[in-house]
């Protein structure tokens, strides 16, 4: 099954982005907490060498975050995180995992937290809409780091690496 590699939100943020996504996010859609995808699709070959590489990261300090933007994502919406510090681990990892990565994983990233997917644009819209009325720009705490097992719906935590730093 293949791995998912994500930042780890601090509770309150946390808190704050699942109401947002519970709010927003279809229902019948919505089978996992709010996230920031660092990497979709690794192959769980790696799994050993991946679980060594978070904890190495995880031994330094939380890299700082910020809530920068709304995002549009079509069919949906998202908060943009900005955090050069965080890029650089992802980046990190993807010069590491190079081999490994799909092509979406071997892409430009861009961070954020999606709150509303698989929608009509016309809803996506309307949720922008409402979203930017009361919108400020926020810290956001990054408390660590996570590996999954994606399995078709629900995914099955592997690990947690929580920064040390």
């Amino acid at each position: 099954m293949p791995i998912i590699v994500t930042a780890e939100m601090g509770a309150a943020d946390q808190s704050w982005a699942d109401r947002l996504r519970q709010a927003y996010f279809p229902p019948e859609r919505n089978q996992i907490s709010a996230h920031i995808t660092l990497f979709h699709h690794l192959p769980p070959g790696c799994l050993g060498e991946l679980k060594a590489a978070l904890g190495e990261l995880a031994r330094g300090p939380r890299p700082p975050a910020r809530i920068d933007r709304l995002l549009s994502l079509g069919q949906g919406v998202a908060l943009h995180v900005h955090s050069p510090a965080l890029l650089a681990m992802r980046q990190e990892l993807a010069e590491r995992f190079a081999a490994l990565l799909t092509p979406q994983d071997a892409g430009r990233p861009r961070l954020h937290i999606t709150i509303q997917n698989k929608v009509t644009a016309p809803v996506a819209r309307e949720t922008m809409a409402v979203l930017e009325r009361d919108f400020r720009p926020r810290p956001l705490a990054i408390a660590g780091l996570a590996a999954w097992e994606y399995r078709g719906g629900p995914w099955a935590l592997v690990q947690r690496y929580g920064f040390r730093g």
